[in-house]
C-alpha cells in the first residue's frame, strides 16, 4: 500500500457511501487506502465534521472526492492539511460568500425539483423523480439508489460554514452533460471558476455509477499528480 495516496469520498443528497461502490474495489486493488464518509445530511456543520474525522483517519496525501452536495463538503473540508487534490463529480462548489442554494439559484432549475417533497423536516426524492437523478442506470439500480439514499434536512442548502479549498488546492471536475439534478451549466461555471482540469461525459447525475471507468481515470490522474 505504501506510496499510493489515500482516497476519501463524500456523497451528496439521496445517497450514501455505497454510491461509490463501483470505484472503491478497483482503487483498493490498485493500492489506495479508501474510505467513504457516511455523513447523515443533518447539518452542513456536522457533515463537514464527518468528512474531517474521516480525513484524520487515513494517511496523506489524500485525494478528496465529492459528488453533488459532496462538492460543498470537500470545498469546506478540503482545507485539511492532508488533502492534496480535490475531485468534483457533477458537484456544487460554492465560493466563500455563497451557500449551496445561492450557487444553485444562479442557474435554471433542473427537472428533479419537480419531484421532491418535505416530510418530517426532510427533503424526500419521490419515486417519480429517480429518472431525473440516475436515469441512465438500469431500472433495478435506480430502485437501489432510491432505497439507499440518505434524506437531507430541508434547509441544508441554506446553511453555511467557512472554507473554500478550491482556491488553494489543485482541482479536477467531471461535468455530467445530461444531468437533470445539478445544471450542467453550473458545473461548467464551477469548474472554470476554480481553474479545474475539466472532463465532460454524457451521463446523468451519477457518472460514478453509470460511467465508473471514466471517473476512475480522473481520480487516477489526480492521484498521480500528488504522489505520496
Amino acid at each position: 500500500m505504501a506510496g499510493k495516496p489515500s482516497v476519501v469520498f463524500a456523497h451528496g443528497l439521496w445517497a450514501d457511501g455505497s454510491c461509490f461502490s463501483k470505484l472503491i474495489p478497483t482503487l483498493q486493488a490498485e493500492g489506495h487506502e479508501v474510505f467513504a464518509a457516511q455523513h447523515g445530511l443533518d447539518s452542513l456543520e456536522s457533515d463537514v465534521a464527518c468528512v474531517n474525522f474521516t480525513l484524520n483517519h487515513v494517511p496523506g496525501p489524500i485525494v478528496l472526492v465529492g459528488h453533488s452536495y459532496g462538492g460543498t463538503l470537500i470545498t469546506k473540508a478540503g482545507l485539511h492539511d492532508r488533502v492534496g487534490a480535490l475531485v468534483y463529480i457533477a458537484a456544487l462548489a460554492p465560493d466563500e460568500d455563497e451557500t449551496s442554494q445561492q450557487q444553485q439559484a444562479k442557474f435554471s432549475p433542473t427537472p428533479v425539483f419537480e419531484h421532491i417533497e418535505v416530510a418530517d423536516g426532510r427533503l424526500w426524492l419521490k419515486a417519480s423523480g429517480v429518472g431525473d437523478f440516475c436515469g441512465d442506470l438500469p431500472e433495478a439500480e435506480q430502485k437501489l439508489v432510491l432505497a439507499t439514499g440518505a434524506v437531507p434536512v430541508a434547509d441544508l442548502f441554506d446553511q453555511q460554514v467557512p472554507g473554500t479549498a478550491w482556491k488553494t488546492k489543485p482541482s479536477w471536475y467531471i461535468v455530467a452533460n445530461q444531468d437533470r439534478t445539478v445544471n450542467p451549466e453550473l458545473e461548467r461555471f464551477a469548474a472554470k471558476r476554480m481553474g479545474a482540469r475539466t472532463y465532460e461525459v454524457d451521463s446523468s447525475h451519477v457518472p460514478m455509477l453509470s460511467h465508473p471507468e471514466f471517473v476512475l481515470d480522473v481520480i487516477r490522474d489526480a492521484a498521480k499528480s500528488i504522489g505520496a
